[in-house]
């Protein structure tokens, strides 16, 4: 053998002998999908009230944030106050959903047992809505089937509205008290019920039940997402700091990866393939769908104190949650034996996170 050739082998043989040692050190340097998430932006944006759902109009760049009385509209890219949305007689507006090709906007007055639709370019209240149940809370726009639905809380129902006539064209009887929804794209809202630890599968169209769901080990579910491409529900369970994944064609839960604790809002990125929990401890979990069946904690990013309730804009992939500074919890009552810390006024504001 020639020296050339011996050299030229013995060259070989050392890059091969080196790539696993190359390929373990990148691999262990590579961040994990989600895991550069951080706080990109804090608005101040003050305003009286609490707040509950969070609603994010990607196209207009707008933030609708249900304060209780009031429905709050931010420029989503100035972090600035752009509008405010007085609701008439309730103390407890919960969420908006919107109906974009109509023009339309629907608020759930929780103690009216109403609905107030407005105008989306003008911001100025068109109509009010009686509902079919108590305390409207969830709220969602099927444009399908051009109807707005009500998850009502203290009668478990859920009313359907038709969204062109304002008309109520259906109540849906649950079996326990309904939190927030999900639409499939195949004719069917996924819904989750709190106090049964269950999902339920409601046909739109038609307006029935058609399957519910156990979800074992899942505590109080509450904020929901759903991977529609591959058939994946996705429920925050508030009490237990798991996420449910459900098989939403056969009902098996099939992953449960650990989040924080007290979540009240999940969202699913299907451009990263990413899950979101924001919880009341102060973190937004991050979850990666590495397969259908199997799914990884990747990122459990510091936010803050009480930001349980969050939006996702899938334009930008940016995550909003939102808080306020806090006096200290009431007395314990009969009427409300684990009172809450109560947020100081003028200290509301959104935080956004990115990578």
């Amino acid at each position: 053998m020639s020296l050339r050739r011996f050299l030229a082998l013995l060259c070989c043989a050392s890059v091969l002998a080196l790539s696993p040692l190359l390929f373990t050190r990148n691999a262990v340097n590579a961040a994990p999908p989600g895991s550069g998430y951080h706080l990109i932006k804090k608005m101040p944006v003050g305003g009286d009230g609490g707040w509950d759902y969070l609603t994010v109009d990607s196209d207009a760049r707008r933030i609708y944030i249900a304060r209780g009385t009031h429905v709050m509209v931010v420029d989503e890219d100035k972090g600035t106050v752009v509008g405010d949305i007085p609701i008439a007689d309730t103390k407890n507006v919960h969420g908006v959903a919107l109906a974009k090709g109509l023009g339309k906007g629907y608020t759930s007055d929780g103690l009216a047992n109403t609905v107030t639709v407005f105008d989306i370019a003008t911001l100025k209240t068109l109509s009010t809505i009686k509902v079919t149940g108590e305390n409207p809370d969830s709220i969602l726009y099927d444009a399908a089937n051009k109807r707005v639905w009500t998850f009502n809380g203290k009668t478990a129902n859920a009313t359907a509205i038709d969204a062109t006539s304002g008309q109520v064209v259906g109540t849906v009887k649950l079996s326990g008290k309904p939190e927030t929804p999900v639409l499939d794209g195949k004719g069917s809202i996924f819904l989750n019920i709190e106090d049964k630890n269950s999902l339920v599968e409601i046909d739109a169209k038609a307006m029935t039940v058609k399957h519910e769901y156990p979800m074992a080990g899942c505590e109080a579910p509450s904020g929901i997402a759903m991977d529609t491409a591959h058939r994946r529900v996705f429920s925050g369970c508030s009490d237990s700091k798991k996420l449910a994944v459900t098989d939403a064609d056969s009902g098996k839960v099939v992953a449960a990866p650990e989040i924080g604790e007290d979540t009240d809002a999940s969202g699913f990125d299907p451009g990263t393939g990413l899950a979101f929990a924001s919880c009341r401890e102060g973190v937004l979990s991050i979850i990666h769908a590495d397969s259908p069946d199997k799914y990884t904690n990747v990122a459990n990013v510091k936010t803050e104190f009480g930001a349980r309730t969050m939006a996702l804009d899938l334009k930008t992939h940016h995550v909003f949650v939102v808080t306020s500074d806090f006096k200290p919890a009431p007395a314990a009552t009969a009427d409300n034996p684990h009172p809450r810390p109560q947020p100081v006024p003028g200290t509301f504001r959104i935080l956004e996170y990115g990578e």
